[in-house]
C-alpha cells in the first residue's frame, strides 16, 4: 500500500507539471529555447536509460523465471512494441496542429484568431496523450520509488512546454491568467487518471506475468515518447546538439 500511495503521488506530480508551464508562460516574454533543449534532451536520456536498463531487462528476467528464456524474450519484445503501438496510435488520430508533439513557443502565439479554440483542443489532445504516460509512471513507481523518481522528473520536465502550449493561446484569447492556468492544470490531470485506471483495471488481475508485460509495454511507451517527441522537440527549438 505504501508503494501504491507513492505511485499515485508521483503520477500526480508529473501530471500537474503542465501547470508549471502555464506559470512560466505568464512571466516569459521570450522562450528560453536553450534551456528547453537541454531539459528535453535530458528527459529523453533519462527515459531511454530507465526503459532499456531497468524496466525491459527486469521484465525479461522475471518472465524467464516462469517460462523458458526464449518464451520470455518473445513476450517481452511483443509487449515492448505493443506499448509503442499504443502511443503511436494515439498520435495517429490527433490532428497534427493539435498534437502536443508540435512544438510551440511563447513568441509564436501572436495570432489572436481562433486562439481560444486552439487552446482548448490542445488541452484535450495533451490530456489524451498523457493518459498512457500516467500508466507508465504509476507502473514504474509500484516497482520501486527509486526507479520511478527519474521517470517522474523526466515526464514532468517534458510536460512543461505542453503547459505553455495550452496556457498561452487561452491567455491571449481571454486576457485571463486564471483561465489559462486552469485549462493547463486540468489537461495534466489525465496522468493521475491513468494511474487510477491502471489500479482499478489491472490490479485485480495482478500476477508476475502481467506485471512483467506491463513493465515491458511501459518501456516501449517511454522510448517512443523520447525518440518521437522529446528529441525532435529539443532539435526544433534550435539547439539540437
Amino acid at each position: 500500500m505504501g508503494n501504491l500511495l507513492t505511485a499515485f503521488i508521483f503520477t500526480l506530480i508529473a501530471g500537474l507539471s503542465t501547470g508549471v508551464g502555464s506559470i512560466i508562460a505568464f512571466f516569459s516574454k521570450k522562450t528560453n529555447t536553450k534551456f528547453l533543449s537541454y531539459t528535453l534532451g535530458l528527459s529523453a536520456g533519462v527515459m531511454i536509460f530507465i526503459s532499456l536498463v531497468e524496466l525491459y531487462p527486469d521484465a525479461q528476467n522475471a518472465l524467464a523465471s516462469m517460462y523458458s528464456r526464449r518464451t520470455a524474450s518473445v513476450i517481452t519484445a511483443i509487449s515492448f512494441f505493443c506499448g509503442m503501438f499504443l502511443i503511436a496510435l494515439i498520435d495517429r488520430f490527433l490532428p497534427e496542429e493539435k498534437n502536443p508533439h508540435e512544438t510551440k513557443s511563447v513568441e509564436d502565439m501572436n495570432d489572436k484568431n481562433h486562439l481560444m479554440r486552439m487552446g482548448i483542443f490542445t488541452a484535450l489532445a495533451i490530456a489524451v496523450h498523457n493518459f498512457p504516460e500516467g500508466i507508465a509512471t504509476f507502473v514504474s513507481a509500484t516497482q520501486s520509488p527509486l526507479v520511478a523518481l527519474p521517470v517522474v522528473l523526466a515526464i514532468a520536465i517534458h510536460n512543461i512546454p505542453e503547459g505553455i502550449a495550452v496556457s498561452v493561446p487561452v491567455y491571449y484569447a481571454t486576457g485571463s491568467r486564471k483561465k489559462a492556468f486552469i485549462y493547463s492544470f486540468v489537461s495534466g490531470l489525465s496522468e493521475p487518471l491513468g494511474a487510477i485506471v491502471a489500479y482499478l483495471i489491472l490490479m485485480p488481475f495482478y500476477s508476475e506475468t502481467l506485471n512483467s508485460i506491463m513493465f515491458s509495454a511501459v518501456a516501449g511507451i517511454m522510448v517512443y515518447i523520447s525518440v518521437d517527441e522529446l528529441l525532435p522537440s529539443a532539435r526544433e527549438y534550435g539547439h539540437h546538439h
